[in-house]
């Protein structure tokens, strides 16, 4: 859940993963844990650079190994709360990959129960990176309830790192 700035701010595939190993490192030095966040930072980066939903699917399943056959709905009424990285990442994946837009990505993320702040993280920042950014008033929103330095940080970021047109 905190790795997707890697996928925000990497330069290159390959910068993306070692980004998000160093990340996880720090609170989840294992190798579960730093797959799936090389997986979350790959699909940001990749959507970043105009990837469509089919070869995000691929680079999951290839590279990560993760299994993304099944829907939500398939998913949905056996899901239970799981913190491990092999539980909530490919769910939080597929609720970015079922869904139309961000808030869709969210919601889907929430409706699976479990982890769902974790998973709907991910799910969002996928989303956000796939179209290009976050809805207007849904950004203006989240930004009100900030506090005026985490506004601060967040402005310097997307200054420093700014998304492509979602065309």
């Amino acid at each position: 859940m905190r790795v997707p700035p890697v996928g925000f701010a990497a330069r290159s595939l390959e910068e993306a993963l070692r980004l998000a190993r160093a990340s996880a490192e720090v609170t989840h030095d294992h190798p579960e844990g730093i797959r799936g966040a090389q997986a979350v930072a790959a699909v940001i980066f990749l959507a970043r650079q105009g990837a469509d939903k089919a070869s995000l699917r691929d680079e999951v399943e290839g590279r990560f190994g993760y299994d993304l056959s099944r829907s939500l709905d398939e998913i949905r009424p056996g899901y239970r709360f799981d913190v491990s990285c092999q539980g909530s990442v490919p769910p939080a994946i597929l609720a970015f990959l079922e869904a139309d837009d961000v808030e869709a990505a969210i919601r889907n993320a929430i409706s699976l129960g479990g982890d769902a702040d974790t998973q709907a993280c991910m799910a969002g920042a996928m989303a956000e990176a796939f179209h290009g950014g976050l809805p207007e008033a849904l950004r203006r929103e989240t930004l009100a309830r900030l506090p005026d330095d985490l506004s601060r940080v967040v402005a310097a970021f997307e200054a420093r790192f700014p998304l492509p047109d979602a065309g």
